[in-house]
């Protein structure tokens, strides 16, 4: 059985392309394409299913087309529809640290240096000029920079990770008042 820590969210199956199975994929992190592994990971529900990757195709840089083995239909694919797709951690450990992407670490708990539990990282946001982690503090949203620099430790075993973060930045909105 595939644990949850075992993997990470890499994109999510659209709607079927075409009467041979093909799917179109949104992905957030094109690893599949970076690291030698046959398979992605589909969250069917709520168990973590593999299906091997008979072929793939990009469409553009966050999509592609991709047709798994066992799917060789329209309707077979419909039941893909907004599946989820993760990738195994194990594979993305293998790669070069630097081709990882930041929605690697959904999933990780971050804490300060200090020892402060922040939160789950529930989502990179990548809307804006700095990368942002979101994550979830005790029900409340906190954003993060996602820099480098601000990470001190890091254990994907585990999927903790240590953030040392400049003073102040998480009070800002405390001490921010509204004119």
């Amino acid at each position: 059985m595939i644990k949850k820590e075992e993997v990470y969210k890499i994109g999510l199956f659209n709607k079927p392309h075409g009467i041979h199975g093909e799917l179109s994929f949104t992905f957030t992190d094109d690893i599949f394409d970076r690291v030698d592994a046959d398979y992605v990971i589909c969250l069917l529900d709520g168990i973590l299913v593999p299906f091997f990757i008979e072929e793939y195709r990009f469409r553009s840089d966050s999509t592609a087309l991709m047709k798994l083995e066992g799917v060789e239909t329209a309707e077979r694919a419909r039941m893909f529809t907004n599946i989820e797709v993760y990738f195994p951690v194990k594979y993305a450990q293998d790669s070069a640290s630097d081709e990882l992407t930041w929605n690697f670490f959904v999933g990780f708990v971050a804490t300060t240096k200090d020892q402060e539990l922040l939160g789950e990282i529930v989502d990179v946001d990548e809307t804006t000029q700095n990368v942002l982690f979101v994550i979830d503090h005790h029900g409340d949203e906190l954003l993060v920079p996602a820099q480098e620099e601000f990470i001190v430790e890091m254990d994907q075993v585990n999927r903790k990770i240590i953030l040392d973060l400049p003073e102040g930045l998480l009070t800002l909105d405390e001490s921010s008042e509204i004119f």
